[in-house]
Formats: C-alpha cells, structure tokens, sequence
C-alpha cells in the first residue's frame, strides 16, 4: 500500500511539474497571452482583471475559512461545551452582499463597453470624397478544410495566406460554404463564427512592433468542430506596412498569368488544364467562392494544405492521395497520373509566382 501511494504520489508531482512547464509554452504567432493588437490586448486585460477578482475572492476566502477553523476549532476539555448561538448580523449580510456586487460591476463595466466597442464596425462603411471605401475589407470564405480571403474593393482573391497590413484596422466579412466552421488568429483577437445562411461582421489591428517580434506571420485556425480534418484547417497571416502591403496590391492586381519557362513545367500546365483548371484558379484577380484554393501565388506560401512542408515530393504525395493528409477534404485522389506526370505537375505549381 505504501508503494503504491509513494507512485501516485511521484505520477501526480510529474504531472503537476509537467503541468507548470507546458503552461509557459506559447510562440508570439500562436499565443493569445502574447496580444498583437488593438483587439487581442482589450480581451488579454478583461481576461487578467477577472483573474485578478478571482484569485482575491478565493485568497480572502481561504483566510476566512483558515481563521474560523484554527480560532474556532474544538479544544480539548470542552467537548461537551456548546459554543454561543449567534442569529444573524445586519452587518456581515450587508457585507457579503454589497462586496459581490461591487466586484460585479468592476468586471461587467469594462466587458460590457468593450464588446459594444469590438462589435463596432461603422468604420466599415467610412467612404473618401471619390466614394472609394477607406478601411481595408476581406471577405473571409471557410470551406472544407480550407480557407479563401477575397479584397473586393481592391479585385484579389487568395487563400490560405492572409496578407494584411499593419497599425490599422482590417474589418471581415466571415461566411462559410459548406459547414460551420469558426474563425480565430490567437495573437490578434477573435473568434468569430462564419456561418452558411449569414454573414458576421468584425475587425482586428496588427500592431507593427509586435508582428516585427512574431517576424511577421501569424497563424489562424477554426476553431469550431467542422469534421475530421478540423484540427488542420489552418491559414497563415502575413503582416506588412501600408507601403509594403500596397507595393503587394500592385503586383497581385497586375500580374500575369505565369508562362512556364521548361518543358516539363509546360507539361505540368497542360496536365492542370486537364484536370485541375476546373477547381482552381491561378489569377489572383479571379476564382471568388471556387471549389477549390485560389493557386496564383501557391509557390510563395509558407506551408501546403495549411500545416505540410511546402516541397516538391509532399506536393506529389498530396496530389496523389490527398485523403490520407485531410481526410474528408473534397480534392480527389489523382492516383492514376504516373510519377512523370506529378513531377511535371509540381513543377508547374510550385512556379506559379506573384511577387520575385
């Protein structure tokens, strides 16, 4: 029995230690306790002043409870003495009850005027003497396991990556095409449910100084129960200075369609033609609500599907069986194309580039 208790006891200071450990994990991208903007640091206060009020009401707590036991406790020789009834106190009742209301209204003010002020998207609608809208808007489409971001006043249409710029905010438009899914970038703030019968309406701010320290990327993630691929139905945030981001704009809303420059990445073109042009788009001016990914900048993202290495020999593997990577993705198995075929295919995808 006493080895028994002596494992349990050592399981429990591994777990607690462990426990402690994991709890200081966290990266700048990933973290909402490492805010990034206007957005993230508003909720990382609410979530600090209500741990605050918390920890106060439990410490208080305990030392009320640990007076009462030690100065009230049963002392030996007066166990058949009966302590003074006391009725009541006007006092202490007034007490316990006005103390919880005060602590109330020190947390429901600020989360009250808080979620009024994040739920004001009037900046949206804000238009310049010529009539052109002055905030920046992104359509957010969530689709089965992937995500498309459109611009429609600047006429781009991308996905998996968003690009955004930073020291202003950026107001969405979140919609879903086939299920319910959940929109959320843990360093700048959020979530927020993107639904199929409406459309749900916020903003978020990239602070430049902390998107220097994340080095510029973020990730996103739903965050609603969305099928069996739902916990790698990522997206990447790429943050950008107005200068740096409209240098961006110019190139995706001018950029040509690109013309393979080797034969195999030709081959690779007439293959996508065949099998793939009906599903993806590779303009980023075009492919609004397609079945699949927007394709134009795909050699420049960071990862592929969202969460794998973006090379060449993955690209094949997810080309030919995509299934085993996101089960229950909609992209079919492409199986029957020889090895020749998908190394001309990846090499044709891997060169569709925007930005040199």
């Amino acid at each position: 029995m006493k080895a028994r208790l002596q494992k349990k006891g050592r399981l429990i200071a591994l777990f607690a230690t462990l426990t402690l450990i994991l709890s200081g994990c966290g990266e700048a991208f990933l973290s909402t306790l490492q805010p990034a903007g206007e957005v993230a640091q508003t909720q990382y206060d609410l979530m600090i002043l209500s741990t605050l009020i918390m920890v106060g009401v439990i410490v208080v707590v305990t030392i009320i409870y640990a007076i009462a036991i030690i100065r009230f406790r049963r002392k030996k020789g007066d166990e058949n003495k009966i302590p003074k009834q006391v009725e009541g106190s006007h006092t202490l009742e007034i007490v316990w009850t006005v103390i919880p209301i005060i602590l109330l209204l020190i947390l429901a003010v600020p989360t009250v005027t808080a979620t009024f002020n994040l739920a004001d998207t009037s900046g949206m609608d804000k238009v310049d003497e010529d009539g052109n809208r002055e905030a920046l808007v992104v359509n957010v489409r969530a689709n089965l396991y992937w995500w498309e971001f459109e611009y429609p006043d600047l006429g781009i249409v991308t996905a998996q990556d968003l690009i955004v710029p930073t020291d202003e905010k950026v107001y969405f438009n979140i919609t879903a095409s086939d299920v319910k899914h959940s929109f959320w970038i843990p360093a700048a703030g959020g979530k927020l449910d993107a639904n199929v019968d409406n459309i749900n309406t916020f903003y978020l701010e990239f602070d430049s100084e902390k998107a220097d320290e994340a080095g510029n990327l973020f990730y996103g993630k739903c965050t609603e129960l969305c099928g069996p691929s739902h916990a790698i139905m990522d997206f990447k945030v790429k943050t950008m200075d107005r200068d740096e981001f409209d240098g961006w704009v110019t190139a995706m809303q001018t950029t040509e369609e690109t013309v393979p420059t080797s034969e195999v990445a030709q081959q690779g073109q007439e293959i996508f033609a065949e099998s793939c042009i009906a599903c993806h788009a590779v303009s980023p001016t075009t492919g609004v609500g397609g079945a699949g990914p927007n394709l134009a900048n795909f050699g420049e993202r960071e990862q592929l599907a969202g969460f794998l290495d973006h090379d060449k020999e993955t690209l094949k593997e997810w080309i030919r069986k995509p299934e085993d990577f996101k089960p229950g993705n909609k992209m079919p198995n492409f199986e029957y194309l020889s090895e020749q075929e998908l190394d001309a295919l990846a090499e044709y995808l891997m060169g569709l580039k925007v930005l040199e």
